[in-house]
């Protein structure tokens, strides 16, 4: 369970980092599950439904930066989304009903990985209220070396930036927009996790060391969070049925609540490319190249 003092810290600044969430063991499977579907993509050519490679992937060089929907490729993945001690300490931040959103698997191959520009979920994802967060579950060391989460501290209460570029929807907010020296490296020791704000501006540089950084993100909502695009824009789900299959704990919502929240549609949009990787590389420039 989350204190008193990372509860008030997540409330004031929009994230919070908490060690020795999972086991050993369990960090170790994790591991070892996500290394064999790594491995699966060896002669891969091309994304597909479920793998994003990096460029330069190759059968002699293996990059792979992003598992899409992991809990339906292997049930380690699907135990992390109902993992107890996890949902707990969400359900003390966003309330006891819970639904999952999405998920991923976000890799940076050792001393490579792409980058992820600086952005805010809720660009991507509005709803009729804010309580909302992503969980990272760190299963390997996050430094600041190998490519960690940055965050700007207190950021969710802060306008919802724009995320467009030449009037179209690049899912990537402008340095002009923020000082990038404000940026804190969120470091997750394997096992733990990191807990942001869907309002909370991130990204995260290249990794420059010797060792991967896998984390894997679920993506939370309070059940009483409607989805402001309806249930038929969503990998996750299409139908009503499939909406409510959705609940991690609590009963099926049919009255959403609604807050005074800051709304920029991700529109007007060119066809979706398929990944936030791929879509943030129409940008004319990264923000981690200057």
């Amino acid at each position: 369970m989350l204190s008193r003092d990372q509860i008030d810290f997540y409330n004031e600044h929009g994230y919070v980092a908490v060690t020795d969430v999972l086991s050993s063991s369990e960090v170790s499977e994790l591991q070892r599950v996500t290394d064999e579907l790594v491995e699966s993509t060896r002669f891969l050519t091309e994304s597909d439904e479920r793998f994003d490679l990096e460029p330069g992937h190759a059968a002699d060089d293996v990059r792979v930066r992003r598992i899409k929907r992991p809990s339906l490729h292997h049930d380690l993945y699907m135990s992390m989304l109902h993992h107890d001690a996890i949902l707990d300490m969400v359900a003390q931040l966003i309330g006891p009903s819970i639904r999952f959103t999405g998920e991923k698997l976000n890799m940076k191959s050792a001393e490579f990985g792409s980058v992820v520009e600086w952005h805010q979920d809720w660009g991507f994802m509005p709803h009729t209220n804010d309580d909302l967060l992503a969980v990272g579950i760190a299963i390997d060391d996050t430094t600041t070396e190998n490519g960690a989460l940055l965050v700007i501290p207190g950021s969710h209460r802060q306008p919802i930036y724009d995320h467009h570029e030449d009037g179209y929807f690049v899912g990537a907010v402008g340095r002009e927009h923020f000082d990038p020296a404000d940026a804190v490296p969120v470091e997750v020791p394997a096992g733990g996790i990191s807990i942001h704000h869907i309002r909370m501006l991130h990204g995260s540089p290249p990794n420059t060391s010797d060792r991967p950084r896998r984390l894997l993100f679920l993506e939370l909502a309070a059940a009483d969070a409607w989805p402001l695009f309806g249930l038929g824009n969503w990998d996750t789900w299409s139908t009503w049925d499939e909406y409510n299959a959705c609940l991690l704990r609590g009963e099926p919502v049919a009255e959403p609540r609604m807050t005074d929240v800051p709304v920029r549609l991700p529109h007007p949009s060119r066809p979706w490319p398929g990944s936030i990787y791929a879509l943030q590389e129409s940008l004319s420039s990264s923000a981690f190249s200057e």
